[in-house]
């Protein structure tokens, strides 16, 4: 009888953060189990609510401030302090995420990460010696060009103006003048939490694999890719960098803000491997009867970093079976390693606008639904020709199954 579960999903993005989304599936598995022992992890991956969780973890605290937004505007926004008082956590999704652009302003030529480089700075003048960036849900695609303004770099074309901002502005870079950087940022360790697998030039740039999801068209997908090259010429010419900022690991990270750091001097490291350890994931998974995550979309881009794929992966280190649930079901959803089973959350066909609504709801009656199943199928006998290993999905609204 499954008694212990582990709760570890992401935030569905612009409808459920990470708590909200354990708290969904937690009323989930209370509907089938009511005295289950629930473990809730909400996990973050550097992208929206990553400030918060990591203050609260710590016992730090938020820091409020307005600051650019993506869009050229003054958003409300924050960076934590964390309890160690030495590191603050600067959430570029905070102050330049893709939930901050107006679908009618979704043009990734067009936005900005000047508000990253502000929220830096100010973290900078509380007198901490490391500041983590989280990278992802990023509305960008500059390359950190206007986070390297706010810390005061000229970009100039070449006239010898200064360049405004945006991703389609960098094909026009021409010369990049540092003598203005914050000195500050020489004296910090800054490092990145980012997807490793993201770069930022080339056929898997960032432009061409997230430059659609931020409303880019084909042409505009050329013109920032072509950007963003110039950009890590320029920034390797004038700044001196040694390290590939074409390709090289997690470069591409939120837009390209990744290599823009990069050439600060900041180290990109793998996001979980900074920002799940102090939350002693292993040995909770370890716990479980049952690990159950989730995401927005569980596809072939789930195993490039995302987290219901780091959570299986960990689950299986100690033989623990896992369910991931997913607002909706893509191309490689049934081979993701590590996942026994899954289901999208969606019982009908519905428009975007009311699944983001209804998120709470839907994720919580999928969760009843697929565990009632498990539970049905623990107490049918076991056949010899079902492999055991198989990923079995657990829905028959949204695909067929990928058994055979």
């Amino acid at each position: 009888m499954l008694t212990r579960f582990a709760v570890a999903p992401s935030g569905f993005k612009e409808s459920l953060s990470a708590r909200a989304a354990a708290d969904a599936i937690a009323a989930g598995v209370r509907r089938v189990v009511p005295d289950a022992e629930i473990d809730l992890i909400p996990l973050v991956d550097g992208g929206e609510g990553t400030a918060a969780a990591l203050a609260a973890s710590t016992g730090g605290r938020l820091v409020a401030l307005p600051a650019t937004g993506p869009v050229g505007e003054l958003v409300g926004t924050h960076f934590a302090l964390l309890g160690s008082r030495d590191t603050a956590v600067v959430e570029m999704a905070a102050v330049a995420g893709l939930s901050l652009v107006p679908h009618s302003l979704r043009d990734p030529g067009a936005t900005t990460t000047y508000g990253v480089g502000e929220l830096i700075r100010a973290a900078l003048d509380t007198g901490v010696r490391r500041i983590l960036v989280g990278c992802g849900d990023s509305g960008t695609s500059d390359g950190g060009a206007g986070a390297l303004q706010a810390l005061g770099a000229r970009l100039l074309d070449a006239d010898g103006f200064e360049l405004p901002h945006g991703g389609r502005e960098l094909i026009r870079l021409h010369r990049i003048d540092p003598t203005g950087l914050d000195a500050r940022l020489a004296e910090t360790e800054l490092l990145v939490a980012c997807n490793p697998y993201n770069v930022l030039c080339g056929e898997r740039g960032v432009a061409r694999v997230f430059g659609p999801q931020k409303g880019a068209t084909p042409a505009q997908v050329e013109e920032l890719s072509a950007g963003l090259e110039n950009w890590a010429y320029v920034l390797k010419r004038d700044l001196s960098v040694t390290s590939d900022l074409c390709g090289g690991p997690g470069t591409g990270a939120s837009g390209g803000l990744g290599a823009g750091l990069a050439a600060l001097g900041a180290r990109l490291l793998p996001r979980f491997d900074v920002l799940l350890d102090h939350l002693d994931l292993d040995a909770r998974l370890a716990r479980a009867d049952l690990v159950l995550t989730a995401e927005g979309a569980l596809d072939l881009q789930t195993p490039r970093g995302k987290i219901p794929a780091e959570v299986a992966r960990r689950a299986k280190l100690h033989g623990r079976p896992v369910l991931a649930l997913a607002g909706t079901l893509g191309e490689g959803a049934h081979t993701v390693p590590g996942v026994d089973a899954f289901t999208g959350i969606l019982p009908a066909p519905m428009a975007l606008a009311e699944a983001l609504v209804r998120g709470s709801e839907l994720l919580t009656d999928a969760t009843e639904r697929a565990l009632r199943m498990i539970l049905l199928g623990a107490r049918l006998p076991v056949h010899a020709e079902v492999a055991a290993d198989v990923p079995v999905e657990v829905s028959g609204t949204q695909r067929p199954s990928s058994v055979r």
